[in-house]
This record gives structure tokens, C-alpha cells and sequence, in this order.
């Protein structure tokens, strides 16, 4: 979700008010999936690296965040959403932790769609975060073979065990790379980079990236 500040200074407006904008873009794109019963959507709203921001943009972030979760929760509900949150959230306050739970709590039977928001996550960050884990369970457990240990059995220990990995990776804004977000499960996703910015990417701009990805022959490999 890249270009909300760039694309409010177009307008002559605060970044804050393309965050704004930029939540719109989200409804719409849960709109399509819906639509095209695409049971997976992940959003990155927060990464580890938006804490170089000014202090000020994000108080407001966190805050649009939170007050956006408070007020899309029935709706979420009622469309059969259920809501994922991975990321380090420690550092943030109780407030951020009860608007989450209460959802997380509201949506847990919900499976039309799992919306997984990634909130002060980093791809490095998992992987290191999976790694001590398992080297902790190595130091605990008497039984613990690490010669046992796979490419399927350490995605257990990511935060984002819970969901397949992507089939598409799609960023706004008009960036080539991937910004840390999902480093290992994004392995063998197909990438589409487009250079609309996030508050201008709607519901057609989001059918034009499914049909790309269903233009593609996907290999694994394989001739």
C-alpha cells in the first residue's frame, strides 16, 4: 500500500490525509476479492521501517489505524471476514492491542475471507524471530533433531504459518522491490509493480492485476 504521502502532496494536502484516503482503497480491494471469491488478502499497513517517519505521522498512523479497525469491525463481520494481524506489536499501546483482540475475538468462525494486516512487521524480522524460536526449542527439548528441520517444517515457526504463501505480490506506487515483505513466503509469487499510487488503486486497478497474473505461466521450476 505505497504512495499515500505522495500522492495527498499531490493535492496540495498532509500525508495524513492520503493515509486517509488510501483506507478506501483497501475496502475496495476487499470489494474484488469478494467478488472473485479470493479467500486470501495480506496488507502491509505498518512496517518495521516506518518508524524512521516523523514522530508526528506516526501518531496519526497508529491512530487512523486503530479508529479504522474500531469502525469497519461489524462490517468486516458481516461480509465474513476474518481478521489475522502479524507483525511485532510490543511497542505499541494497550489501545492498539484491544481494538485487534476484539475483532480478532468478533471474526475467529468468519472464512468468506482472512485479511491479514501486517503491523510493524519485517520479512528479516520474522525470519530471525523464527529462527530463536527454534533455537530455543533446541536448547529445551531433549529430543529435538535438527537435521529434521525443512523448508516446510520452519515456515511453522513464522508468523504467518497460518496462511499459504502468495500467489501475487502486488506493490503501488511505482517502487521495484519488495521492501522487506514477506521475504520467504513471497519465494515463488508471481510480482506486479504498478505506478499508481495506493489512494488512486481501485477496484479496476485491481482487476488489471489479477488478469496480469492470470496471463502468466507459473513454472515452480518446471519447463
Amino acid at each position: 500500500m505505497d504512495g499515500n504521502g505522495r500522492w495527498a502532496q499531490s493535492q496540495g494536502q498532509p500525508r495524513i490525509f492520503g493515509h486517509r484516503k488510501g483506507v478506501e482503497s483497501v475496502r475496495n480491494v476487499i470489494d474484488v476479492c469478494g467478488s472473485y471469491n479470493i479467500p486470501y488478502l495480506t496488507l502491509y499497513a505498518f512496517s518495521s521501517e516506518n518508524w524512521n517517519r516523523p514522530k508526528e505521522e506516526i501518531k496519526l498512523l497508529i491512530d487512523l489505524l486503530v479508529t479504522t479497525l474500531e469502525a469497519e469491525a461489524a462490517e468486516l463481520h458481516e461480509n465474513g471476514i476474518k481478521l489475522n494481524v502479524v507483525g511485532d506489536l510490543l511497542p505499541f499501546g494497550s489501545r492498539i492491542y484491544k481494538a485487534i483482540d476484539k475483532i480478532k475475538i468478533l471474526t475467529k468462525d468468519n472464512n468468506k475471507l482472512i485479511l491479514t494486516i501486517a503491523i510493524n512487521y519485517g520479512g528479516r524480522w520474522d525470519l530471525v524471530r523464527a529462527c530463536k524460536i527454534i533455537a530455543q526449542h533446541a536448547v529445551d527439548s531433549d529430543d529435538f533433531a535438527i537435521e529434521e528441520l525443512s523448508e516446510k517444517s520452519f515456515a511453522r515457526y513464522l508468523s504467518t504459518s497460518d496462511i499459504p504463501d502468495p500467489d501475487l505480490f502486488i506493490r503501488t506506487g511505482g517502487e521495484i522491490r519488495l521492501s522487506n515483505f514477506l521475504l520467504w513466503e513471497a519465494a515463488y509469487s508471481e510480482l506486479y509493480f504498478t505506478e499508481i499510487l495506493w489512494p488512486d488503486f481501485d477496484h479496476e486497478s485491481f482487476k488489471e492485476a489479477l488478469l496480469s497474473y492470470q496471463n502468466r505461466r507459473r513454472r515452480f521450476g518446471k519447463v
